[in-house]
């Protein structure tokens, strides 16, 4: 498969493995979908990583296998395509993206999914669709543009230029840059510091911003209302008020 999930103490890994370059063809976006609907479903994966391996994340779209579709097939393809990035996007719990070398086109647009991008410091992101004659179709033109703002995603967009980890740092497209030995390291170090917290919160908390954001203020605020009293009826939430007032603050288990 192009595409593996290991896991380990509460992290899971999902393993791009499409060599040279982890090119996303049909298969390998719904094998995506389909490891995105499993760690959803797993109650011992509290917390998952997007993770290309050493070298590359992704470079996006199998351009010989797309040079093939007609408009018809693409009327027919699009829709899985986006819903494969899609159940990455809504995974409930926390993902981070471990980005290595490449991260172009579907590559950037899978990235765009997770929560948060940790690169290396050799890392190169875009959206180079406007090359072929296209525009993003996994969502890079909605997500990018919420990221970082409308006009810097028009940049992007535009031109189909690459930008390297300190500029994909500075306007806010990756969270932190670090060096490319330690990459996968630190996005463990921050999978495993979440899956130790309490999981219907975190679900809570990821939703309650994720669907804001799609909404009006009062909309969200209404989200954000109705998770926060439901919680009260969890027992991670005895657990968190418990500790606090017998221990103190920050010595909760949730596990």
């Amino acid at each position: 498969m192009s595409v593996h999930l290991e896991v380990a103490e509460g992290v899971g890994t999902i393993r791009l493995d499409r060599p040279p370059m982890n090119a996303l063809d049909i298969a390998t976006q719904d094998r995506l979908g389909e490891l995105a609907a499993e760690v959803t479903e797993r109650d011992d994966v509290r917390a998952v990583i997007l993770y290309g391996g050493e070298k590359v994340f992704a470079a996006g779209a199998d351009i010989k296998e797309m040079e093939l579709v007609d408009h018809a097939g693409m009327v027919r393809r699009s829709r899985p395509l986006q819903d494969a990035f899609t159940a990455v996007a809504r995974i409930p719990k926390p993902v981070v993206a471990a980005i290595t070398g490449y991260a172009l086109g579907g590559g950037c647009e899978l990235a765009l999914c997770t929560d948060y991008r940790i690169a290396a410091d050799n890392a190169k992101l875009g959206q180079p669709e406007i090359l072929l004659g296209l525009i993003p179709g996994a969502g890079g033109t909605q997500r990018l543009s919420r990221l970082v703002g409308p006009s810097k995603a028009k940049d992007l967009v535009f031109t189909g230029r690459m930008v390297k980890a300190d500029e994909a740092l500075r306007i806010g497209l990756v969270d932190l840059v670090v060096p490319a030995a330690e990459v996968y390291e630190q996005a463990r170090a921050w999978a495993s510091r979440l899956a130790k917290g309490p999981a219907l919160a975190l679900r809570a908390a990821k939703e309650s911003i994720d669907q804001g954001l799609e909404t009006d203020l009062d909309t969200g605020l209404t989200i954000e209302r109705n998770w926060f009293a439901g919680l009260f009826a969890t027992e991670d939430r005895e657990r968190g008020m418990r500790s606090f007032v017998e221990e103190g603050p920050g010595r909760a288990t949730f596990l």
